[in-house]
């Protein structure tokens, strides 16, 4: 059966091989020139957040947006590229071309067909999963140091979550395809629960863990980094928490063009009366907690979706 899976499913594995290759060629090329390029132009402590470096970093982005917009895409596009291509096919084209009623009907019982297939592809799928997310571990600090928890792209491409993300997604596919017997279709749905499951992972990630809060006079100095803003509100000079001060504590201007200059004058006057900022928040610290909280999430979509599959499998076969 390793062998059976080799020969029919070598195309995607050396495709996507020859594509990470090609990824990985692109991102040594642009981060060794990158690092030449800051070299001869970057002041002291820079790439970084600093006002200093606003210069170099936009430069930086500028020069290397090609990049950048390849980057931008991989952490939703990278799985359902595996989802639709490596999963979506592996049962709905044996049901489009009536393959499975010869597949299935030799020596290698189904079952044994069926877990083999699944089990040697997963395992493919997440070294897959673990490369990538390798190699951009090595190419993005040559462009300074911008986080790598609070923006989810970020985080969805570092870690274990690359190989959660691909598996999950070769199993959505592969369901998918047990399902609707067809392989567009298939590929479609895995194109739609991948997007819907990143951003409901980050809304769930919320309560992964206790946030952290924080009172303070200047609230964008707590949740402008690397961090996961879960709400904010205000307390009152005797420590009372509420959504929002009173009707009347401080005139608020209604100047359209000057809104934002309005909104620091008028939280500025709150603060100068005894009003504090609250800011509920998720810090860099809990960036492995969160890792292997998503990864078990998707794992255990994973096996559900391999159970549904086997019993879709069998119950067609029957």
């Amino acid at each position: 059966m390793t062998w059976l899976t080799w020969r029919q499913h070598r195309a995607q594995l050396i495709t996507t091989a020859g594509l990470l290759i090609a990824l990985g060629v692109l991102l040594l090329v642009s981060g060794r020139e990158a690092a030449a390029y800051i070299a001869e132009h970057a002041p002291a402590g820079c790439p970084g957040p600093d006002l200093a470096c606003g210069d170099l970093n936009a430069a930086i982005a500028e020069r290397y947006n090609a990049i950048y917009t390849v980057y931008g895409w991989l952490p939703i596009g990278a799985p359902a590229l595996i989802g639709a291509f490596w999963g979506a096919p592996l049962l709905g084209k044996e049901f489009e071309r009536g393959t499975n009623k010869l597949a299935w009907t030799q020596a290698v019982s189904l079952r044994r067909w069926l877990g083999v297939k699944l089990a040697l592809l997963a395992v493919a799928v997440m070294l897959g999963g673990l490369a990538l997310s390798a190699m951009v571990s090595a190419w993005r600090p040559i462009f300074g140091d911008r986080g790598s928890f609070g923006n989810l792209g970020d985080f969805n491409m570092l870690g274990v979550a690359p190989a959660a993300w691909w598996l999950f997604a070769f199993m959505v596919g592969t369901a998918a395809g047990a399902v609707l017997r067809r392989t567009l279709p298939a590929m479609a749905v895995v194109v739609a629960v991948v997007s819907v499951v990143t951003f409901g992972l980050f809304s769930l990630s919320d309560h992964y863990a206790e946030p952290t809060r924080l009172v303070t006079a200047d609230a964008t100095a707590t949740y402008t980094g690397d961090v996961r803003l879960v709400g904010k509100a205000w307390v009152d000079p005797t420590g009372t928490e509420m959504g929002s001060p009173p009707q009347g504590a401080c005139p608020r201007g209604t100047d359209v063009g000057r809104a934002n200059a309005l909104q620091e004058a008028y939280e500025r006057c709150l603060v100068d009366k005894g009003y504090r900022h609250v800011v509920y928040l998720h810090g860099p610290e809990q960036f492995w907690r969160f890792q292997w909280t998503d990864a078990a999430i998707l794992f255990a979509g994973s096996l559900l979706l391999a159970g549904l599959t086997a019993r879709r499998t069998t119950r067609r076969r029957a």
